[in-house]
Parts: C-alpha cells; structure tokens; sequence
C-alpha cells in the first residue's frame, strides 16, 4: 500500500508543492515524502488509538474529501505541523498545502480502493497496513459487526454480525477475508 500512496502524494503533489513558490524547489522532493509518510503514519496512529468507527466511516460514502472528516483534519493536521517543524514552512503554507493534498489523496485512495475495477488498491490491504500486527484483530471485528448489519452481513437477522457470521462468509465466499471486507466497504 506504501508503494501506492507514494504515488498518489506525487501525482496530487505536482499542484500543491512543486508549482507552490512559497516551498523552495530543492524541498519538493522530501515534502512529498513527508506528505506519504504523515498520512501512512497517522492512519497507523488513528488505528491503535482504536478510532475504527473514524476509520470505517472514511470508507463508507464520498467523504474521504470532505475536511470536516475527523480523519481528515488529524491528517491535515499532522501534516502540516511537520512541513512547519521539518522545512521550516510557514504555517499559512503548510496548513494550505496539507489542506489541498490529504483530501485528494484520501479521496483518490478510498475511491481505487472501492472501485471493483481497479485492482491497484484492495480494501484488505489497505486495513492490514494500517493495523499491522498490532493485535487489533478484535477490534477491526468489533468495526465489523458494527457496521455488517447495515451492509447485509447479519445473516440470521438477529441485529448483529457475530464471529460464526463472518467465519461462514470468510470459508464460503472465494473471496476469504478480502471478499468480507471488501463487501463490508462497498467494493
């Protein structure tokens, strides 16, 4: 996912760094950089905080945009105190170059990543290099009978996803894990 996000910060920052003339052009490169690494960085953070309900709705809907998001403003948030601390960036600019590219990024990560067309993004891999090997196994099963009911999940109608639900479509589906979180984020 790193490799992936890493271009996307190039493609989306060819606006709002390169051609930016409040950044020194010999900064470009490593604003970029640090742009990929804040992102990647605080979507690890958000997830062992156990914020998975910020996490899951970022998925869900065309809000991966929207900066009132809460993921969104920790990310832009993030970002732009370390292009202040790390380049010495004012913090007029940073705010503005982390408020122009978190949002494009996130939306054109969350839409590759929903879209059953695009096989450069999956939402398994995008989950698991956020958790990591952390142990938040438990919790991305809470996130996911919490928000499976809503998305058809819930097989026996009892209001819940429970663990036999999600084994059943986890050993049933060809899709396995992928295919159940895939469907659980509208892929």
């Amino acid at each position: 996912m790193f490799e992936q996000l890493i271009q996307l910060t190039k493609q989306f920052g060819y606006q709002s760094v390169v051609t930016n003339s409040n950044i020194p052009n010999e900064q470009n490169e490593a604003v970029i950089n640090e742009t990929t690494s804040s992102i990647f960085s605080g979507l690890q953070k958000i997830a062992s905080e156990g914020a998975f309900d910020q996490l899951a709705s970022l998925f869900q809907g065309n809000n991966a945009q929207d900066t009132s998001n809460p993921v969104v403003q920790k990310l832009i948030q993030q970002l732009s105190g370390n292009l202040g601390e790390k380049f010495g960036l004012a913090e007029g600019t940073a705010t503005g170059v982390a408020g122009n590219i978190i949002p494009k990024i996130l939306g054109s990560l969350i839409g590759k990543a929903k879209d059953p067309n695009d096989s450069s993004f999956q939402i398994s891999d995008v989950i698991a290099a956020i958790a990591g090997n952390s142990g938040q196994n438990s919790s991305i099963m809470d996130a996911i009978s919490k928000y499976g009911v809503q998305f058809g999940l819930d097989k026996d109608s009892d209001g819940k996803v429970d663990a036999c639900e999600v084994i059943d479509m986890v050993t049933k589906n060809s899709g396995g894990l992928g295919g159940l979180l895939g469907k659980l984020f509208g892929k």
